[in-house]
């Protein structure tokens, strides 16, 4: 007959493992459990971060397709590598200032912009920001005409003479165009020199592009009018003198520099 004994020192130590056992298994299942949670976020984010790119670069090559189809893919690639220089300016800008960001989205024949998810802090932010854009894609435009001069390349001269126009039409002292978000930081009054300056563009080149600009910029007017003497408005844009006067300069330098050089490249352009 065997006896095991079911209490004493023998039975409490059994109860004692098996309780231990227990409580490592349950320890190690959370455990894996937590792991499980934090590799499925790792690659959800991974996964949410290519969706952005996948989205940026789709756009961008939708638009070469696009523009390819009326102007020859060497001008369309050329001219979408130049408007992301523009828009990259923006971005790299909108990141060292802290500000979150997502990567240009383009929209054919309509152009480019990024999303400033939360706003700008204040109007000397926002005129960093749209600066960038018209200053680095000057750089890029002369880049492009340096090749085009080196390799005496009327495609690369005509994709030059493109980004200029793109970063003078940019400039105009109206928001939601960089001039306006730059020129906000002088004053947002400047934005009425803008209103005559597109309605002139707009008889000059009647286009779609040219309405939709003025309907968004309407908003932006009103709001200047309707806000001027709120509080949070003028702390928004007050700003030191040596702040205002040095975004000035650089806003008339950048757009002076840039119809100049549109003139020149004008003229050498072979006749179509």
């Amino acid at each position: 007959m065997n006896d095991y004994p079911t209490s004493g020192p023998m039975g409490e130590g059994q109860a004692t493992g098996s309780s231990l056992r227990k409580k490592r298994m349950g320890w190690g299942s959370a455990l894996a459990g937590i792991a499980a949670i934090g590799f499925g976020a790792i690659k959800l984010l991974k996964f949410a971060w290519l969706a952005k790119v996948a989205t940026s670069a789709g756009s961008m090559l939708l638009s070469v397709f696009l523009y390819s189809l009326m102007f020859g893919w060497g001008y369309a690639a050329g001219f979408i590598v130049l408007l992301f220089c523009h828009e990259f300016g923006h971005y790299l800008a909108a990141r060292q200032r802290g500000l979150a960001v997502g990567l240009p989205t383009f929209i054919p024949f309509v152009g480019a912009w990024i999303d400033i998810k939360d706003g700008f802090r204040d109007a000397e932010t926002e005129a960093y920001v749209g600066i960038a854009g018209p200053a680095i894609g000057t750089l890029s435009a002369l880049a492009c005409l340096a090749l085009g001069n080196l390799f005496d390349s009327d495609l690369l001269r005509a994709v030059a003479y493109s980004g200029v126009i793109l970063n003078l039409f940019n400039l105009i002292p109206l928001s939601p165009l960089d001039g306006g978000r730059i020129t906000s930081i002088v004053s947002p009054h400047v934005w009425l020199i803008g209103i005559p300056a597109l309605v002139a563009l707009f008889f000059y080149w009647p286009s779609p592009l040219l309405i939709l600009i003025a309907v968004l910029a309407v908003g932006h007017v009103w709001s200047l009018f309707k806000n001027r003497n709120a509080e949070e408005h003028q702390r928004y844009h007050d700003a030191a003198w040596s702040v205002r006067i040095g975004y000035g300069a650089a806003y008339l330098a950048l757009a002076g520099f840039l119809a100049l050089m549109a003139f020149e490249l004008h003229a050498t352009l072979p006749a179509t």
